[in-house]
């Protein structure tokens, strides 16, 4: 009977003493593939098994776009308010601390200015962690201070999206960034600088009804979302069947909607790619 007996105690560990496996040390794609965090994050945020493009921020956009990671950020001081007093279930003041204390952020979008390949760029990139990288009248004046300071020093603008679309506690605040950021853009568009639209995973509402179809070049990443209303309302509205990959940015480039889909790994040669030739400028390498 001693073999179903523990004869000695051996190493016994207090329970207070013990360790959870670190959070964040593996990432599981939708297709299933695991793949270590610090091997994600040297392959671009892309599984590299099935090249799943993990949904990334500001921070991880800057670190491959910008040279070495530096810049200056523009209007990141900026925070939102509640003029209209909005009520919901939870007070909109309360959510947006409760989205800033979670995410490190200001808003759902970030703007800054600095080197890609030796040359100055502006970019601003939207954060889907911040209430769903809605757009509210503060992501809309970054996004809009963003494109001034292009002009102003004559630089190439670059907008990435990501977002579930206008932010409904700001109702027709809200709404009015669309026209606002178009505004700029047609402004920007006066001065012959190059814009480029970067679509990612997901892109939609009123961020796809303005300054997301807007640019000179429309690029996207693989497998993003990309509409304006759900598939769900778009099928009850016209009553029809939708086709597969509906809404995927695939499909969106065999309808003409895109210029191009580019790989993560790829961004950074692309966009200075297209800035070049633009420009009429020599390619850089």
């Amino acid at each position: 009977m001693a073999w179903f007996k523990r004869t000695e105690k051996g190493i016994q560990t207090a329970t207070e003493q013990k360790k959870d496996t670190p959070k964040g040390l593996w990432y599981k794609s939708p297709t299933g593939k695991i793949v270590e965090a610090d091997e994600l994050a040297k392959n671009f945020y892309v599984s590299p098994e099935d090249d799943y493009h993990v949904r990334i921020g500001s921070k991880e956009y800057f670190e491959i776009l910008f040279d070495n990671n530096e810049f200056e950020e523009i209007g990141d001081k900026l925070t939102a308010k509640d003029p209209l007093k909005f009520v919901d279930t939870k007070n909109y003041v309360d959510r947006l601390k409760a989205a800033q204390e979670k995410t490190g952020l200001k808003d759902a979008v970030r703007t800054a200015v600095g080197k890609s390949k030796g040359k100055d760029i502006v970019i601003s990139c939207m954060d889907f962690n911040f209430i769903g990288g809605s757009l509210g009248s503060v992501a809309g004046e970054k996004i809009c201070r963003g494109i001034d300071y292009a002009i102003e020093n004559n630089l190439p603008f670059i907008m990435i999206s990501k977002s579930g679309g206008a932010r409904m506690q700001e109702a027709a605040l809200s709404l009015m960034q669309l026209a606002k950021t178009s505004a700029k853009l047609a402004k920007l568009a006066e001065k012959k600088l190059p814009y480029i639209s970067l679509s990612t995973d997901p892109t939609t509402g009123g961020v796809t009804a303005s300054y997301a179809m807007l640019g000179d070049i429309n690029i996207a990443e693989p497998g993003a979302l990309i509409g304006f209303a759900g598939p769900r309302v778009i099928k009850e509205a016209t009553g029809k069947e939708l086709p597969e990959g509906f809404q995927t940015s695939e499909f969106l480039l065999e309808h003409g909607f895109l210029d191009h889909i580019v790989h993560r790994k790829q961004l950074k040669n692309k966009i200075n790619l297209y800035i070049d030739l633009i420009q009429n400028q020599p390619v850089r390498e």
